[in-house]
């Protein structure tokens, strides 16, 4: 994730490709598979909700669904960081790159938040 675009429903959408390309690349575990599968979901959730906050029906939808991409990428850090774990020591490096940019989500939703508030 080094060029990240800088239009946010293709960042969120490279978010989600990414993790989903890491999830497939991880070995074979119980811990693995039912965090990966929670990390899947939020992941593509805050792209999903983007794009549904890009279409809104009225300022209070786009609000709301902006809040969700924030809870989402939050919840995809924390997914991410149980994946980094001594199993999975040869992808510490994408684990913590996709962590950086599901933590940058977060921020970039709330300032959106944030400015919206005003």
């Amino acid at each position: 994730m080094k060029n990240r675009p800088y239009d946010l429903e293709e960042r969120t959408f490279l978010f989600a490709q990414e993790v989903r390309t890491l999830i497939y690349s991880l070995g074979k575990s119980i811990p693995n598979t039912e965090d990966g599968k929670q990390v899947v979901r939020s992941s593509g959730s805050v792209a999903a909700n983007y794009i549904e906050a890009n279409e809104h029906l009225s300022d209070k939808d786009f609000n709301f669904r902006a809040k969700i991409c924030r809870k989402e990428a939050k919840e995809s850090v924390l997914w991410l960081k149980l994946l980094r774990n001594p199993f999975n020591e040869n992808k510490r490096d994408i684990l913590s790159d996709l962590i950086k940019e599901a933590d940058e989500l977060k921020r970039i939703f709330s300032s959106i938040i944030e400015k919206r508030k005003n």
